[in-house]
């Protein structure tokens, strides 16, 4: 099947492992060129260097942190000055929480909201223009199953991630009159450094194992019985990002192996 990306280039923002990497792998193997932003720059810039010597595209690293207006307005201008604007905008940056109602203090909810919601706003504003110019473009944000579904232990999460959903269907519905689409994907259990990380946090001087801890949670949630490997949720980043997925206009889509508990 054919894509119809090559020779497209895109902006993915985000961590420098787990879905934006992925997501970077798999547009690169489809011929698309890469702007990658993240603020570890040390990995950031192995990671361009290593995504670029396989593909054989372009993969240039911006160190930012989307999350600060002022380094979203010179990630704008760097993606205006090497590549003159992009066809493909993915809102990946983002990270989980962990706090209460009665305990989380107003920075911190300022905090996720610049980052999950105002740099993809932001992002949008600042990019759709070079999409238009173009004739068109695709515009993807990474929200989460806690959107809808939310877990009690991160309510500035849930809470953001929602917002960035129906930010999104705004987005879709300005945009599409000028050919960019604009899509959400709510992934459920994903195997992450992040899921890992915390894994071997809650089991640590236990009798289980980090793996044991996390085959327990996908058994107790996901009907499919495990997590989703990152280069599965890549895939169909890439597939909403190509022509095939032409008619695909302000949805939000659940990849999240039938965790998701009501019909939607």
């Amino acid at each position: 099947m054919d894509l119809e990306l090559q020779g497209k280039q895109a902006l993915i923002t985000g961590r420098r492992v787990g879905i934006g990497l992925a997501i970077a792998e798999g547009l690169s193997a489809e011929g698309v060129d890469l702007i990658l932003c993240a603020r570890n720059r040390e990995r950031l810039e192995a990671e361009a260097k290593r995504i670029a010597e396989n593909s054989g595209r372009d993969v240039v690293p911006v160190v930012a942190d989307v999350s600060v207006a002022a380094e979203v307005d010179a990630l704008i201008e760097s993606v205006r000055n090497t590549f003159g604007g992009i066809d493909v905008l993915i809102n990946n940056a983002g990270t989980g929480s962990r706090e209460t109602i009665l305990e989380a203090t107003d920075e911190e909810w300022q905090y996720y909201w610049d980052l999950h919601v105002m740099a993809a706003i932001r992002l949008a504003r600042g990019l759709a223009p070079t999409m238009k110019e173009r004739g068109g473009g695709v515009i993807l944000n990474n929200a989460s199953i806690c959107a809808k579904q939310p877990l009690g232990y991160e309510p500035i999460y849930n809470t953001t991630k929602a917002a960035l959903v129906m930010a999104s269907k705004g987005m879709a519905n300005e945009f599409i009159q000028y050919g960019i689409r604009v899509n959400t994907v709510n992934p459920g259990l994903v195997m992450t450094p992040d899921w890992q990380n915390t894994a071997k946090m809650l089991t640590e001087g236990t009798a289980d194992t980090w793996e044991d801890y996390l085959d327990k949670v996908a058994k107790d949630n996901a009907p499919i019985g495990r997590f989703a490997s990152t280069k599965e949720i890549a895939d169909f980043f890439v597939f909403l990002c190509s022509a095939r997925a032409s008619y695909s206009v302000g949805s939000s889509y659940y990849v999240d192996g039938g965790w998701l508990n009501v019909i939607t």
